[in-house]
């Protein structure tokens, strides 16, 4: 029995791409409160198939794959620079190809653009018309308008011609950035990317026996299961130690672990292994918002995934990369110790370097030294700093850690950062290990 929030979302994602969506619309046609229809569509719009724009409204766009994230839809190009649409909505769910900046001749700036590409340009109404005769859209910088018959034309091929206050160097800038930010996005390993489908899952029902678990014991050798109520949701997870002992007519539901831990398909892997290592447990039900079973991940799984991450390189990089990259280790120290000389983009409008960057440097001097000694994945738990003195820029500092309690599944660092022979920092870094 499906609810009225998950009617709606069905209902949005069997609409055709581009079709317009309204409250209102949603409300009437499923007979639902406009509260409900307001709700599902903006979970809609998290879930990637939908887009809101401001003047225009809301409306169906493609579901992008994990492969093709860092591609663009005209309509997320109008949120990004806060434009305004001149004409062709009706093309707006289409993905851009590329972007080219229009600051050169007619003749030389035709031969960049293709199908979909989005030319950035300024008050040019012939360069308009012919961008859109070759198949791209049109994006005006300076807030200028455009002649009626470019708007005619964007709505007979169905190709935007959007209109922004910002210049065009602005909105390169914000375009690139928006495209950068997904790149890192698409690197970060998610449940969804190592995830065991429902068709290979082995699960109970709730109503099922002890005698089934031996069953599927015998047959897959595993021996922890999700169990599932007649709507598929997750309702508890059972184990070799639940059923010792139980008669094989003994009820599922009597000795399962009620409400257990399960995680969904965008949680990141990093994330499940530090539940999975936090709770000692071998497998983690994934489920969809309503509760209801998609699939498995397991240990091993997670495992394999980490360690291939690890050996992949960041196509996007982060801040946390761009500020540990700079941190060289001391050859003679034995991967104890690291040199950083305080740059410009460490340091915040005081002109110290800035109390997150000296944490992220504590932090990666901590796990640094941990790896050197024991191979294997790790995942940060606790940070205490317990002080923290101002540095200045281009200064040069030195972090040294010191491992004082090392097990199998967890490592305490205590880390120090030194400038010359002054102490300015000291932290106290606890991770779980995760054996390979």
């Amino acid at each position: 029995m499906t609810t009225k929030h998950e009617q709606i979302i069905a209902h949005i994602e069997s609409l055709d791409v581009g079709s317009k969506i309204s409250v209102r619309q949603i409300a009437k046609e499923l007979a639902v409160s406009e509260g409900t229809a307001y709700r599902a569509i903006k979970e809609a719009e998290n879930l990637g198939f939908v887009s809101t724009i401001e003047r225009v409204g809301t409306i169906r766009i493609k579901r992008k794959q994990k492969e093709n994230i860092e591609k663009l839809t005209f309509a997320e190009v109008v949120n990004i620079v806060d434009g305004q649409v001149l004409g062709g909505r009706n093309g707006l769910h289409k993905t851009l190809s590329k972007f080219v900046i229009g600051a050169m001749k007619l003749e030389a700036m035709m031969r960049y653009i293709d199908v979909d590409s989005l030319v950035i340009i300024g008050n040019r109404e012939k360069a308009h018309e012919l961008v859109l005769q070759s198949g791209g859209a049109v994006l005006i910088t300076g807030g200028f308008d455009t002649t009626d018959e470019v708007k005619r034309m964007a709505d007979k091929y169905d190709m935007p011609v959007i209109s922004t206050s910002y210049d065009s160097f602005t909105v390169a800038t914000m375009i690139n950035r928006a495209i950068y930010d997904r790149l890192i996005k698409k690197e970060i390993l998610l449940v969804s990317d190592i995830v065991i489908p429902l068709h290979d899952t082995f699960y109970l029902k709730s109503d099922d026996t002890v005698k089934r678990w031996h069953e599927l014991n015998e047959r897959t050798k595993h021996n922890r299961y999700p169990v599932i109520d007649e709507q598929m949701k997750v309702v508890g997870v059972i184990t070799a130690k639940d059923v010792i002992d139980k008669s094989h007519d003994y009820d599922i539901e009597k000795v399962m672990t009620k409400s257990p831990i399960t995680v969904g398909v965008q949680t990141s892997v990093t994330n499940a292994a530090h539940q999975m290592v936090w709770e000692g447990i071998e497998m983690l039900p994934v489920v969809d918002n309503y509760g209801r079973l998609l699939g498995i991940i397991s240990r091993q799984d997670v495992l394999k995934a980490l360690q291939l991450a690890n050996r992949q390189p960041q196509v996007g990089e982060t801040f946390d990369n761009m500020i540990t990259n700079q941190l060289k280790e001391d050859p003679a120290s034995n991967g104890t110790a690291f040199t950083v000389e305080v740059a410009p983009q460490m340091t915040s409008h005081m002109g110290t370097a800035s109390s997150g960057v000296l944490t992220t440097l504590l932090v990666e001097g901590a796990t640094r030294s941990l790896r050197h000694m024991k191979k294997g994945d790790l995942v940060v738990e606790n940070i205490t700093v317990y002080f923290m003195k101002p540095i200045q820029i281009e200064s040069q500092i030195r972090v040294s850690a010191n491992v004082f309690d090392l097990g199998r599944k967890f490592g305490k660092v205590d880390v120090e950062m030194t400038q010359g022979t002054q102490l300015v920092a000291k932290a106290l870094v606890t991770a779980q290990l995760i054996d390979r």
